[in-house]
């Protein structure tokens, strides 16, 4: 079996009998070492000393007295949350547990970074045995906001992050940052869009997001998000679902979408109340995408056995930021429905 994904750390969790990946004091100790919990350089002795005694022992008590005696107002609020994240992920069943009670319930004061990085571990761990370089390769959008662009008339994504330093590195290209490399000759390090004679080199470069996804104009990067999904679901929520791309909503009594970032559920809101897409709107839109339900019984009566529509969209800025929890809280879900 392929590995793939090292730097979600799973290596440093526990898969339980239940399936579900349970926290380690290796996890917590990776998050220990993150730059945002290193004590900076004008960093008193008691937060010094939290963290040494932390990185010695992740899982000692730490009282709020302890924290009091941080000199740094931030480093306070920081500790604090980072100790109730901590004792959070040690108690509850499984890192899967923790996530879908984020999802429905809000995430709160949780940064962003460490929402995704949750979604990462239990991608990882859903995606377990995956052999398709396609479907991996989109299940990145889950924890990876990408740019959008247009190359030779289709729509490709490729990592934010990667272009963002590509940029930097090339700031004397007046061109696009996407479009200049890809007008660069092909080789192993460079960002090649995925296709069939290069998605086998995916497993040996899975941690540095150097491969764009040609979503618009291959039909296994489409049908790869949609594997994705009906993964994730199955993994987190116990429900067979399958999910298909379709060009448009033909259907004129549907019933249900979601919105799968904030644009996608502004658009979606727009096209429920029956506007008209303006500005170019409409062409924001990344991918459109019809969910059904194996067992019916699980749904919300008031969708029935009608499909849910999925949107996918990017921003202003060409950023895609999807949102998978919107897939745990956004389902029509009948009340009595079964669901882990």
């Amino acid at each position: 079996m392929r590995e793939f994904w090292v730097a979600s750390g799973h290596h440093l969790t526990r898969r339980a009998d239940h399936g579900g990946l349970v926290a380690t004091p290796e996890l917590i100790m990776a998050y220990l070492a993150r730059p945002e919990l290193m004590p900076p350089a004008d960093a008193c002795e008691a937060e010094r000393d939290l963290h040494a005694s932390l990185m010695a022992d992740p899982l000692r008590p730490v009282s709020g007295t302890d924290i009091s005696r941080l000199a740094d107002a931030d480093a306070r609020e920081n500790w604090s949350f980072m100790m109730n994240f901590r004792d959070r992920l040690m108690a509850a069943p499984s890192l899967e547990a923790v996530y879908v009670a984020l999802a429905r319930k809000g995430a709160g004061d949780l940064p962003p970074i460490f929402l995704s990085q949750l979604c990462h571990l239990i991608l990882r761990n859903a995606l377990e045995g995956c052999e398709d370089p396609y479907v991996l390769r989109a299940a990145e959008l889950f924890y990876r906001s990408q740019l959008a662009a247009v190359h030779d008339g289709t729509l490709l994504l490729a990592d934010a992050e990667v272009i963002e330093a590509e940029q930097h590195a090339q700031h004397d290209l007046h061109s696009s940052p996407l479009t200049a490399m890809l007008q660069q000759p092909k080789s192993f390090g460079e960002m090649d869009v995925m296709d069939d004679e290069n998605a086998w080199t995916y497993w040996s470069r899975s941690d540095a997001h150097a491969m764009a996804m040609n979503l618009g104009g291959n039909a296994k990067a489409r049908a790869g998000l949609c594997r994705v999904i009906e993964r994730w679901i199955g993994h987190l929520l116990g429900i067979t679902v399958s999910v298909e791309t379709v060009p448009s909503i033909e259907d004129r009594d549907w019933r249900w979408f979601v919105g799968l970032d904030s644009d996608a559920t502004r658009i979606g809101n727009a096209l429920w109340r029956g506007e008209r897409l303006e500005g170019g709107v409409a062409e924001r839109i990344v991918a459109l995408m019809r969910l059904g339900f194996e067992d019916a019984r699980l749904v919300d009566e008031r969708v029935g056995d009608k499909p849910v529509y999925l949107i996918l969209a990017m921003g202003a800025d060409k950023v895609v930021r999807l949102k998978p929890q919107n897939l745990v809280a956004g389902l029509p879900l009948a009340a009595a429905a079964n669901v882990t």
